[in-house]
């Protein structure tokens, strides 16, 4: 939490600096390219269960995540009045993974027992405000000891005349290589070799302002996956066998997810927010989520928003749990992300807008916190706090 907490003070004197200096902002179109909003998140990550996929499905899955993202927008008018959006990311996060030091069955002997990943994008749009059109692109690439990735994507969103609804299409890839870390009894040779994965998304969107007090958004994507699905170090063990075989999975998969998405105003303080996502593939996985979160404007300056999060889903065709795979199976997997399991999610945030700025930083004018807890059947328990600050 230390590390958290210093990264935020940190940014928050730069913020400060660079407020000293800013240009004031105008009504008027500037062509010129001027920082827009400015987002710091910073969050730390504890999980901790009995499940894990690198000693076949049992064993600790203790982890821990640190994780800093800043978030840069920047906007300008080009010389036609359209307006340009530049947003730039970066994030790094660093975690510490007892499961992951099970590669080697030897206590902090696992490259992957502890690893950095730096992972950050670059987007752009453009919008002809008159017309209500919307044409973006982005990059990205995430990159850690035993993965590298690289993504693109297009998008096109068209609004309504009356501008009370929005139709968004997105198209997304992400190129991958994977290192083949296999468990140590199972190594033939001391390198590491390569394997590709790739993924294409395809995302469809429409929001409508029902009235005044109504908001609802459908959503729908069409997922498709090629390469290596399988993570190398997971061990599974058959049914009266002692050795681990590797964990293999088919190349492929299709995934379709359908949700919607409803806002309601309860006057000018109390937001109801819901959400449900209908989940299938054809690993025969399905799954269903159902999110309510409740933001109360307690005063002009100060709010809460306390969430829960229902979520289950049936296993996989290629799962079982240790020992219980025959010669019979084709493909199989340990992993109890796979499995059969309900799990809730719940806690609140807390979100602070002081008149004057947060820590007296004008434009620092967001501070917001939020905690959550994760249970799931299988036993797993997580907690993650989070704190975001908002320049603009």
């Amino acid at each position: 939490m230390k590390k958290i907490l210093i990264t935020g003070l940190t940014l928050m004197a730069l913020f400060k600096g660079y407020s000293q200096v800013a240009a004031d902002s105008s009504a008027y179109k500037s062509k010129k390219l001027k920082i827009d909003e400015i987002n710091l998140v910073s969050s730390y990550y504890k999980q901790d269960g009995d499940n894990s996929a690198v000693t076949g499905g049992i064993g600790t899955e203790e982890l821990t995540d640190i994780s800093n993202t800043i978030d840069v927008k920047m906007i300008k008018y080009n010389q036609k009045g359209k307006k340009q959006t530049f947003d730039v990311e970066v994030g790094i996060d660093r975690y510490t993974s007892a499961s992951s030091d099970r590669i080697d069955m030897q206590a902090n002997s696992s490259a992957s027992s502890e690893d950095v990943r730096f992972y950050p994008s670059l987007s752009y749009s453009v919008e002809d405000e008159a017309k209500g059109i919307t044409l973006s692109a982005g990059l990205s690439s995430s990159t850690e000891f035993d993965y590298q990735s690289f993504g693109g994507n297009i998008g096109y969103a068209r609004k309504t005349k009356d501008r009370n609804g929005e139709f968004v299409a997105r198209f997304q890839t992400f190129l991958d290589q994977v290192k083949i870390i296999k468990p140590t009894e199972l190594r033939t040779s001391g390198g590491y070799d390569t394997e590709a994965r790739n993924t294409f998304a395809l995302s469809l969107s429409y929001s409508q302002i029902v009235n005044k007090n109504l908001q609802v958004m459908l959503l729908a994507d069409v997922i498709t996956q090629q390469g290596y699905l399988s993570l190398p170090f997971h061990r599974v063990y058959f049914a009266g066998e002692t050795l681990a075989r590797q964990e293999l999975l088919p190349d492929n998969r299709l995934k379709i997810p359908l949700a919607v998405r409803a806002s309601y105003f309860l006057g000018d303080n109390v937001i109801i927010r819901g959400y449900y996502r209908y989940y299938t593939d054809d690993w025969k996985l399905s799954s269903h989520t159902v999110n309510l979160e409740i933001p109360v404007k307690l005063s002009a300056f100060f709010s809460v928003s306390p969430f829960y999060r229902y979520y289950t889903q049936t296993k996989t065709k290629y799962f079982e749990e240790y020992g219980v795979h025959t010669a019979a199976s084709e493909f199989y997997t340990s992993n109890f992300d796979l499995s059969t399991f309900n799990s809730n999610f719940f806690g609140t945030g807390i979100k602070i807008t002081p008149l004057k700025g947060v820590f007296g930083i004008q434009k620092l004018h967001t501070l917001e916190m939020r905690y959550g807890h994760y249970t799931r059947t299988t036993q797993m328990v997580s907690n993650i706090i989070s704190i975001s600050l908002k320049y603009k």
